[in-house]
C-alpha cells in the first residue's frame, strides 16, 4: 500500500515476543485480516493482539496511544484499546509496537446495520464523551487543524480521479461540495478533544450496538467536525439526523464534516483503489453518499 513498507511475518512476531514478553511466547500467533492501512495485526492466543506499524508514519501512533489512551479510557462510553505490552524495536524490525487485550465486536457495515438509529445514538454520546475531555497539552489531531488545510491534497485527488473515468465520480459536483466547505464558518472555540478517524474498520458492534473504538492514532485536539465522518462513512439518511439532532451539530460544522468526510474519501480512493479494497469501497461509498445528500 505505501513506500517504505517494512516485511513483518509470523516469524518475526514470534521472535519479537520471544526476545521482550517471554511468558507470552507459546501462544499461537496468527495474522489477522484487516483492512488498516498503517498497522498489521496478529492474534496473540485467544484474548491479545499484536500491532506493529508498516511504515515509520505509523510508530508516532504507537507512542501516541500509550501515552494517551490510559488518560481517556475511563471516560468513555465505549470500550478502547488497552496496552498490556510496550514492545521496542529489535530483531531487525526499526519501530515501537505494542500488545493490547483483544477486543470482541464486528465492523459495522454500511448498509448492512441491524440497529442504524441506536448505533448513531452510540457514537453520539462516544463523540460526545470525547469533547467533553480536557487533554492538557495534547498534540492537534492529525486531521484537526482548519479546512483549508486540506485544500491541496483535496483539489489534487479531485484533479486524479478526472483521469480515472472508471471510477465515475462527478468530480463538478464533489468540486462544489468541497468549495461549499471552505466558504463555511470555521470552528471558533477552543479546541476539542477528537478520536479523529471515525471509520467503520475502527468502530466494533456486537447485536448492531456500538461495543468498542479501536485505533487511536489519529487523536487529539481540534475542530469537533472532525469526528462526524460516521455521518456519511456509515449511517443511512435516518440515523444520520439523529446522529446529527443528539450532538446539536450547527450548519456550519455540519458541512464542515461533511466537507471533510468526502475529501478522506477522495483522496483514500486513487490511492487505495488497486491496493486495499476495503478502503477503496468505503471511499465510493462516502463519494455516493455525500453528492447524493447535495
Amino acid at each position: 500500500m505505501h513506500p517504505g513498507m517494512h516485511p513483518i511475518d509470523d516469524d518475526l512476531v514470534r521472535r519479537l515476543l520471544a526476545g521482550q514478553f517471554p511468558r507470552w511466547a507459546g501462544l499461537a500467533v496468527e495474522r489477522w485480516p484487516s483492512g488498516g492501512t498503517v498497522n498489521a495485526m496478529y492474534r496473540l492466543g485467544d484474548d491479545m493482539v499484536v500491532r506493529l506499524p508498516l511504515v515509520q508514519g505509523g510508530a508516532g501512533d504507537v507512542l501516541l496511544e500509550r501515552e494517551w489512551l490510559p488518560r481517556v479510557a475511563h471516560q468513555l462510553p465505549t470500550r478502547v484499546p488497552e496496552v498490556l505490552g510496550a514492545g521496542e524495536p529489535a530483531q531487525g524490525y526499526p519501530w515501537p509496537w505494542s500488545v493490547y487485550l483483544w477486543l470482541a465486536g464486528e465492523h459495522p457495515e454500511p448498509g448492512a446495520l441491524s440497529q442504524p438509529v441506536p448505533l448513531a445514538e452510540d457514537l453520539a454520546a462516544f463523540v460526545a464523551a470525547m469533547r467533553s475531555i480536557v487533554l492538557p497539552d495534547a498534540p492537534q489531531a492529525h486531521r484537526g487543524g482548519p479546512v483549508a488545510s486540506l485544500d491541496d491534497e483535496t483539489q489534487a485527488a479531485i484533479k486524479e480521479l478526472r483521469g480515472i473515468p472508471e471510477e465515475d465520480v462527478d468530480c463538478d459536483a464533489a468540486a462544489a461540495v468541497w468549495e461549499e466547505a471552505l466558504r463555511a464558518s470555521g470552528w471558533e472555540g477552543p479546541p476539542v478533544s477528537l478520536h479523529g478517524d471515525l471509520m467503520p474498520g475502527n468502530l466494533l458492534v456486537e447485536g448492531g450496538r456500538l461495543t468498542a473504538v479501536i485505533d487511536f492514532g489519529c487523536m487529539g485536539t481540534g475542530d469537533p467536525a472532525c469526528d462526524l465522518f460516521p455521518a456519511w462513512n456509515l449511517l443511512p439518511r435516518d440515523a444520520r439526523e439523529v446522529f446529527r439532532k443528539a450532538l446539536g451539530v450547527d450548519d456550519a460544522a455540519w458541512i464542515r464534516g461533511r466537507g471533510r468526510t468526502l475529501s478522506q474519501a477522495l483522496i483514500a480512493l486513487p490511492y487505495y483503489r488497486s491496493t486495499n479494497p476495503a478502503m477503496a469501497h468505503n471511499a465510493r461509498h462516502v463519494i455516493r453518499t455525500v453528492l447524493d445528500e447535495g
